[in-house]
């Protein structure tokens, strides 16, 4: 029985498959989305937003802990500098994971993960707030 146990295995070892979400962490974060699979995409989805939130803290301890993740100065510049703050206003839900289709030759799920736009966001917030100043008025 499988009771309280978190996280997916894949049928690797673990410095492997820590190995491979942080791979695929760097990935969305260069180029905003990618397409893997379905459980991959979910258990990387954690990891990725972790990173996030540390870049919306800001402090120098912060970017030590996202670089033990991301392993690369620049993009934790990018993350730091340009990726979070996007989503200052916003309370986690960065990332959104797609079902796309059924891979050919495994027939395993696959899924599109991808950053949820932050002005977007931010713009209808704006929208709701004038909606809600009509109403009252």
């Amino acid at each position: 029985m499988r009771h309280k146990c978190v996280g997916r295995k894949f049928g690797r070892e673990a410095d492997h498959r820590k190995a491979m979400l942080k791979n695929l962490v760097i990935s969305l974060f260069q180029h905003g989305q990618i397409e893997t699979t379905q459980a991959k995409a979910k258990e990387m989805r954690g990891l990725a937003e972790r990173v996030i939130t540390y870049g919306k803290k800001g402090s120098l301890h912060h970017k030590r802990l996202a670089f033990s993740i991301v392993h690369d100065h620049a993009l934790v510049k990018k993350i730091f500098d340009e990726i979070a703050p996007k989503y200052s206003n916003r309370n986690g839900g960065y990332t959104s994971v797609i079902k796309t289709k059924i891979r050919r030759g495994d027939a395993a799920p696959m899924a599109l993960i991808r950053l949820v736009e932050g002005e977007v966001v931010a713009e209808k917030e704006k929208d709701n707030i004038k909606a809600e100043d009509l109403n009252k008025e």
